[in-house]
């Protein structure tokens, strides 16, 4: 019930109301999770120093587009 009362109060606002509303939720969902984000950096550390040491070959873009190719 209430979700349909809040579905319709947002469209009887005006076109710039729902404009503000739309960018307020957009800002809401680009906030990074941080735990997301820390396994990320986690993850791409050990991929780095996996190609460092040589344990994990590297292709350049060239030689994975002529492998696509094949």
């Amino acid at each position: 019930m209430l979700k349909e009362n809040i579905q319709q109060e947002v469209l009887e606002l005006k076109s710039i109301e729902k404009i503000q509303l739309v960018e307020l939720l957009l800002e809401s969902l680009d906030k990074p999770d941080m735990e997301i984000q820390n396994e990320w950096i986690e993850e791409s550390e050990k991929r780095y120093d996996a190609y460092k040491s040589g344990k994990v070959k590297a292709f350049s873009y060239e030689e994975v587009m002529n492998m696509l190719d094949k």
